[in-house]
């Protein structure tokens, strides 16, 4: 039979394996304590009659040892499940430790009651999203940045090799000592043919799109110059109206001469604006018949 206070002294005051000591408390590591804590009412080495609670894969156990069963380690403890129910389990656990220390019953119930309880948490943090954290390698990311970067220098190393060969074979500088593949000759041709269309496309493109730009403004300098001239023939025609009716004595030759002159300086000014553009437009101008003036004698 087994001796409780034997076995207490000696784990009390000396070596056991279970027990952690603290500068303010010790405590037990043993599976089967019910506490936690390391005293004589919840050592599970130093009481042959001790019962605990224990969780398995979401389920809840009874553990119950009684002195008959000591001296079996396979057999020593046994199981009993616990209901879903809260008051059921309560109920099975008074049943079962109907007899046993007072000490004893209440903390199942208390573990019983704990362990439910985190349980309930687990369920519902599984039901939501809970953030995972991943750890974040340093070595790793630092080992492929490196290698990334000389991957880099290493291709441009290559393109640089690759375009001086394509010069030196264009230019005949090996001539027939090496014999290379014309398949992969003309394909590089072929690829710098079409990067060199596709740069004449994008400057044409620019080039119209500037030409689309021009053309508003030149419109506008045109317009500008056609009023002029337009303001100009009409400021001459109210000149030589009024001189007509005034005077009488103007020859026609000359009138027709200065508004000729006249009408030629308006379409040097606007030949010179449309000049400055690529555009040109020609405006032309309806010169009206030299009126001529004869001197009838008047007798008298």
């Amino acid at each position: 039979m087994q001796h409780d206070d034997v076995v207490w002294a000696i784990i009390n005051k000396r070596h056991c394996s279970h027990k952690v000591t603290t500068k303010t408390q010790h405590f037990c590591r043993n599976e089967y304590n019910l506490t936690g804590l390391c005293s004589r009412a919840s050592c599970p080495l130093a009481n042959s009659k001790y019962a605990t609670v224990r969780e398995e894969n979401g389920i809840i156990y009874l553990f119950m040892r009684t002195a008959e069963r000591v001296m079996f380690p396979a057999k020593q403890w046994e199981k009993v499940k616990l209901s879903r129910n809260f008051e059921k389990a309560i109920h099975q656990i008074n049943e079962n430790l109907l007899y046993w220390p007072a000490f004893i019953k209440a903390k199942c119930k208390q573990r019983f009651v704990k362990i439910t309880q985190y349980l309930i948490r687990m369920r519902k943090l599984k039901l939501r999203r809970v953030k995972e954290l991943v750890p974040i390698q340093r070595k790793i990311e630092r080992r492929e940045r490196r290698r990334e970067e000389k991957a880099l220098v290493a291709a441009r190393i290559d393109n640089a090799i690759e375009k001086q060969l394509l010069e030196r074979l264009k230019k005949g500088t090996y001539n027939d000592i090496y014999n290379f593949p014309q398949m992969a000759f003309d394909e590089a041709l072929k690829a710098e043919e079409v990067s060199a269309e596709s740069e004449s496309e994008r400057e044409d493109e620019d080039e119209e799109e500037r030409e689309v730009e021009m053309e508003p403004e030149l419109e506008r300098e045109l317009k500008r110059a056609v009023e002029d001239a337009d303001e100009f023939v009409e400021a001459d025609s109210d000149m030589d109206t009024d001189e007509e009716s005034d005077s009488g004595r103007k020859e026609g030759a000359d009138v027709g001469s200065d508004f000729e002159s006249e009408t030629s300086d308006i379409e040097d000014v606007a030949e010179k604006l449309v000049s400055k553009k690529k555009p040109r437009v020609e405006i032309e101008y309806e010169t009206e018949p030299a009126v001529t003036i004869s001197r009838k004698k008047i007798k008298h």
